[in-house]
């Protein structure tokens, strides 16, 4: 399923939505213009591999390293969300990202959803870690970010419709999905990948889980505050 537009209207300009889909492109085509050993350092040093990680935070318990250190081990959990491993993964994550993104920075605020989708970012990327403590394979890319932006919306937009493009077979058709729909079947399919996957996958599936729940905690809160401010 391919999202191309949604029928929830946007009341403000999405500026830090726009900002980011361009941050992510320019990253990415930074790294095109990279050799390919110095690309696979800056993968390794700006992506997020669990083992690395986990083996700062056990310095830091026995006093091995001071905080400073593992502030800059936890470093990738911001910046490997603006990585990406191919065109494919670029395109498809910034697309759902321009559908939905808009939406919540307009109901979050410019600041405020820049400060949320960095963190739903970095928690998605822990649920990964959680996972995979030992995995020496760095983990890059916006899905966990925007995993919790889809979850945001699910509270927030249950009335929403989605434009969806859908292959059958042969055949592309184009369908209206509401957007609770789409996005619990997008979750569904990311939980089933997750708890059935077996050994070393290319795709961070409890990452999307976590962001996706996270992002769901998101909208929860916002529709409380607006319950005590009503």
């Amino acid at each position: 399923m391919i999202p191309l537009r949604d029928s929830a209207p946007t009341h403000r300009f999405p500026l830090v939505n726009i900002g980011l889909i361009m941050l992510n492109i320019a990253v990415f085509l930074y790294q095109q213009m990279l050799p390919e050993l110095q690309l696979n350092q800056f993968v390794f040093t700006y992506g997020m591999v669990p083992a690395r990680l986990t083996g700062s935070v056990a310095a830091f318990l026995r006093l091995e390293q001071g905080p400073e250190a593992l502030a800059a081990g936890a470093l990738p959990l911001i910046s490997a969300n603006f990585l990406h491993g191919g065109w494919l993964h670029l395109i498809s994550n910034m697309v759902y990202l321009w559908v939905f993104g808009d939406n919540i920075e307009g109901r979050l605020g410019h600041l405020r959803y820049l400060f949320t989708y960095l963190l739903m970012g970095a928690v998605s990327q822990l649920f990964h870690v959680v996972t995979h403590p030992s995995s020496a394979i760095p983990l890059v890319g916006a899905s966990g970010a925007i995993a919790g932006v889809l979850g945001a919306y699910f509270i927030l937009f249950p009335r929403s419709r989605v434009l969806t493009l859908l292959p059958l077979g042969f055949f592309i058709t184009f369908v209206h999905i509401p957007a609770v729909i789409f996005l619990a079947l997008w979750f569904f399919l990311q939980l089933l990948n997750a708890t059935l996957a077996v050994g070393v996958q290319p795709v961070a599936w409890w990452a999307h889980v976590g962001g996706f729940i996270i992002g769901v905690i998101v909208g929860l809160k916002k529709l409380k505050r607006q319950s005590r401010i009503y």
